[in-house]
């Protein structure tokens, strides 16, 4: 005798519960796409900063003088990232002048994650 309980046929409510189990790898999936393409942003802006502040420093001589005009002047280039002139750094070496940039980006607390350090550097000749 097969006792047939009706809960076990009632089929509502199984896409909510596929939902449920798949939203959070998707939503953590999408977050972490999301910050990868800001810190690919971040990357890109420091470099483009730092090449044009190197070159800067070699062509314009009436715009980029001194260091400190030079570091203002990379942090404008930065593509929008409002970076304070203290993230970046000039020095006249062989190569010629050279612009460094250092940047700790920070990700959100949901991955629990230490601030990433995202470089740049570029020379140009004088």
């Amino acid at each position: 005798m097969s006792v047939s309980l009706p809960f076990w046929r009632d089929r509502r409510g199984t896409t909510a519960l596929e939902f449920g189990l798949t939203a959070p790898a998707f939503f953590l999936f999408l977050f972490g796409v999301i910050e990868f393409g800001l810190l690919l942003w971040t990357q890109i802006g420091l470099q483009h900063g730092v090449e044009m502040a190197a070159r800067c420093a070699s062509v314009n001589s009436v715009l980029c003088t001194g260091s400190d005009a030079i570091t203002r002047y990379a942090s404008q280039q930065a593509l929008g990232l409002g970076l304070p002139s203290s993230t970046f750094s000039y020095s006249s070496t062989a190569c010629g002048n050279q612009v460094n940039a250092s940047y700790a980006f920070q990700l959100p607390a949901i991955f629990g994650l230490s601030p990433l350090t995202v470089t740049a550097q570029a020379c140009f000749p004088s």
